[in-house]
């Protein structure tokens, strides 16, 4: 029988721990927790589920869950966010994996994940489509996320098959936690990919964003749900350009007034 590390991030994720852990733990031999520095009531809820949790700085997504199948002891892996949530049918499709013959090193899974922005299901958000089915079972000998700053893929697997039922992933719970999210997505996409710094590009891609993501995608019938995600469709394509062009001004200014005082010495 497959031996399954269930690995699992969380930082102040006590809103819904207590509903993401059950059905993880039907499916796990054990559960690796990492942990990024909670000051609500996560830690107590692990301890409430006897998980052990590990403590380990957040730099990016991608980087901590690879740290996450670092401390698991088998190699067939499921790693999840703590606003992510299986159904009964993924818990019962990953228990007959478990339970059958010997699974291809080769071949990973892919989760059926469907957004959710302020507790209502959408059909979009910036830049995905609902659902969406990310790589997130499979063998740590042979697959990992990649270092991507931003939407971050597990990579290194021959092929991957998906699971039925569905993930809900609630993400995007507050208004705060929408703008809050934009603001660290699009600094660390600016810091670790190349962005051109254009403020005409921004604006174009913003009205771009606009029309695609909430007019033609029919975000606009959804309301103060549909309005929220499409001003941050827009306001993410202009704040990645904004930022780059300004981080590069910046550098400009910067340089030009070396340039002066090296000239008055």
């Amino acid at each position: 029988m497959l031996k399954l590390s269930v690995c699992l991030l969380t930082c102040n994720s006590a809103r819904l721990l207590g509903q993401v852990l059950p059905p993880l733990l039907k499916v796990a031999d054990e559960c690796i927790v990492v942990d990024s520095g909670s000051t609500d009531a996560t830690l107590d809820i692990c301890r409430q589920f006897g998980l052990t949790v590990h403590h380990h700085p957040y730099t990016a997504h991608g980087a901590q869950m690879n740290y996450a199948t670092t401390l698991a002891s088998h190699d067939w892996v499921l790693c999840m966010d703590s606003d992510e949530m299986l159904d009964n049918e993924v818990v019962a499709e990953i228990l007959r994996l478990k339970a059958g013959e010997d699974l291809d090193p080769a071949c990973a899974w892919r989760l059926p994940r469907y957004w959710y922005v302020l507790g209502e299901p959408v059909r979009t958000i910036y830049p995905v489509s609902s659902p969406d089915y990310p790589v997130r079972l499979f063998n740590r000998t042979t697959a990992a996320f990649n270092n991507r700053a931003v939407d971050d893929q597990v990579v290194g697997h021959a092929r991957s098959l998906k699971l039925p039922g569905r993930v809900r992933h609630d993400t995007f719970y507050s208004l705060h936690e929408v703008f809050s999210k934009l603001n660290s997505y699009t600094t660390r996409l600016v810091k670790h990919q190349k962005i051109r710094p254009s403020l005409g590009r921004g604006i174009i891609s913003a009205i771009g964003a606009f029309f695609k993501w909430y007019l033609f995608s029919g975000a606009w019938r959804n309301g103060k749900v549909g309005a929220v995600t499409g001003l941050y469709a827009t306001l993410y394509s202009f704040m990645k350009y904004f930022k780059a062009w300004y981080a590069f001004e910046d550098k400009r200014e910067s340089a030009a007034e070396k340039r002066t005082d090296s000239r008055s010495a």
